[in-house]
């Protein structure tokens, strides 16, 4: 009785080895004879790559991409480490791999396997093909995280690098000159960064075919007393911005209370008077502490863009989990500037908020991060920066300053250059966003690369993360771009990025992309139960490719199915597609023919 590959038997139930054949290899390919060479190490090693069911289908696309039919060989051998490996099956599921085309798992990622379990890719004819082709992504993108924190090894994260610094705008240039460590550099980077994206109204672009704003949220976390403190600087950048607002907000509001004066002492003389609206409570900082519809309603006062800055993470986590607290809902629309809309009920309206535009700062312990995220999957995750420090147990010099009348005083002056800028936005026509040509090219070739290693490593649920890094490497750039502005002074409707801008951002995405995995991977994953087959489904999994009634009745017996049930699940088969009853008393499972995964098929 043929038996179909179950992916649940092929982790639970052991399968004595059946022997393996070698053939010669027939293709003078010098990649196949280091991917030989890796599996040989392997086989002394008794080194298992198979040992869940992803990584043993990921090795079948690897081999399959790159080798076709002349990877067969080198997956039965790589798979016969496996306790539970059964040559049939292994030959079923390679030619599956190889008719399952453009998976986007490549022979790269078999490479990387092999490092990260041990096997020193240096060695012999394939060090130099391979360590360029699985180093040059898993090394860059993937780096310490994947190869040390998987095993459960302490991992120091990157800062960005040294020569990233040079190529930033003048302005970013002195908002990190003071910093007193790499990562104060960092943080100071990001946090001015994503603070002054709510600040930019007049600045979009197009991506993805949908007009974009530069708003970003940003996450830092580490433990306690671990220097992250140093954000709270980032805020007064912008506060200029926030106290214009206030002082427009304090204006409507002193006219409103005349115009009340003049209309209650009117409404019984005359029956023309209108009662005066109320005015909108205008201000950049929106606080996390707020009930779901005054979040709304302070956001939708600003004309639908605001800041949430908080140095303590817990506050919107807390904020999130009450009854009249919960707007997460809105504030992941927000991100892509989707419509919120939600009811007033003091006034009796509803409300729509049309292209929102929210930047956040948050910062806290990675007990805080869990809290406002509970698990990997929540989209809250997704839509994130994370930078997450290394804690440095070395005493700071508390009296040293790089700023001679503090750090308060210097922000400050910063604060008010860049509110310059800013209102000399607001006096001008929108401006669009762009790349170059070439730009496009390479963001393209590199965010193919960085998902096909992160979902390689971490399954789909992590595309969703690599795809809006796409987003915030494309919002970093239209930042970094605009405040060249403060340079050379020129305000055109269109902004093309430059050169350095754009290596500036993909050198920092490279960075995050490997903060946002540690973060990913201390976050609790929801545990999705394995749905259990039944009779039915077991009977279809188990019949053979070319059968008759005889050896389908004999494979129902093994079930315990009777006969004329048997019958009747032929019969729902042949509907549902499932079988091709090819001539009188043959048939055809198609399950096996075409290569499909096993099908749920209602009774009846």
């Amino acid at each position: 009785m043929q038996k179909i590959f179950n992916p649940k038997e092929w982790l639970t139930e052991a399968v004595p080895a059946q022997k393996v054949k070698h053939t010669e290899n027939t293709i003078p390919n010098t990649v196949y004879e280091e991917a030989d060479t890796i599996i040989r190490e392997l086989e002394k090693k008794g080194i298992d790559l198979t040992q869940s069911y992803q990584d043993w289908i990921n090795i079948g696309f690897a081999l399959s991409e790159e080798f076709g039919e002349s990877g067969r060989d080198l997956f039965h051998r790589a798979s016969a480490m496996h306790p539970g490996y059964n040559a049939e099956e292994c030959d079923r599921q390679f030619t599956q791999c190889l008719r399952s085309k453009k998976s986007g798992v490549t022979i790269k990622s078999f490479f990387f396997r092999a490092k990260d379990a041990g096997i020193d890719i240096s060695l012999g004819k394939y060090g130099k093909t391979s360590e360029k082709k699985a180093g040059e992504i898993s090394g860059e993108f993937t780096g310490e995280f994947t190869g040390g924190e998987m095993l459960g090894q302490k991992v120091t994260l990157p800062n960005f690098p040294d020569s990233l610094f040079p190529q930033l705008p003048e302005f970013l240039k002195r908002v990190v000159q003071v910093a007193a460590s790499n990562e104060e550099r960092d943080i100071l980077l990001l946090g001015s960064i994503t603070a002054m994206s709510a600040c930019l109204p007049k600045l979009y672009g197009i991506y993805d075919g949908r007009k974009v704003f530069p708003n970003l949220f940003l996450f830092i976390t580490a433990q306690a007393s671990a220097g992250k403190g140093r954000l709270i600087h980032c805020r007064q950048l912008v506060n200029p911005v926030h106290k214009e607002l206030r002082d427009r907000a304090k204006e409507l509001k002193q006219r409103y209370e005349i115009e009340m004066a003049q209309y209650n002492a009117a409404k019984g003389k005359d029956e023309s008077a209108e009662k005066p609206a109320k005015p909108p409570e205008k201000l950049l900082f929106i606080p996390a502490n707020n009930s779901s519809t005054g979040a709304y309603q302070l956001l939708g006062d600003s004309d639908g863009r605001g800041l949430i800055f908080e140095t303590e993470g817990d506050t919107l986590a807390q904020a999130f989990k009450s009854d009249y607290g919960n707007y997460s809902d809105g504030f992941r629309k927000a991100y892509h500037h989707e419509t919120i809309s939600y009811y007033r009920r003091t006034d009796r309206e509803y409300v729509d908020i049309e292209n929102p535009c929210l930047s956040a700062v948050l910062s806290g312990t990675p007990q805080q991060v869990a809290a406002l995220i509970p698990s990997a999957e929540n989209g809250l995750f997704s839509r994130f920066m994370f930078y997450s420090m290394n804690v440095r147990p070395v005493w700071k010099n508390v009296f040293e300053s790089a700023a001679e009348n503090g750090l308060e005083a210097y922000f400050d002056d910063l604060g008010n250059e860049f509110y310059a800028l800013y209102g000399n936005l607001m006096r001008n026509p929108d401006i669009k966003f762009t790349l170059t040509e070439e730009q496009k090219m390479k963001f393209n070739e590199l965010f193919a690369e960085i998902q096909t290693m992160y979902i390689s490593l971490k399954g789909l649920d992590y595309m969703g993360s690599v795809r809006r890094l796409g987003l915030i490497a494309f919002r970093l750039a239209m930042i970094l771009s605009v405040l060249r502005i403060l340079e050379h002074g020129e305000i055109s409707e269109t902004m093309v990025c430059e050169e350095q801008d754009f290596n500036t951002a993909i050198a920092m995405i490279k960075v995050l992309v490997k903060h946002s995995a540690k973060v990913y991977n201390e976050l609790p994953h929801e545990i999705k139960p394995q749905k259990q087959m039944n009779k039915k489904e077991k009977f279809l999994n188990s019949l053979p490719r070319n059968f008759n009634r005889q050896k389908y009745l004999e494979v129902a017996s093994g079930y315990g199915i009777p006969g004329k049930t048997a019958e009747g699940y032929i019969a729902s088969f042949k509907k549902a597609g499932l079988i091709h009853h090819e001539a009188q008393d043959d048939y055809i499972n198609l399950i096996v023919e075409e290569g499909e995964e096993t099908k749920e098929v209602e009774d009846g």
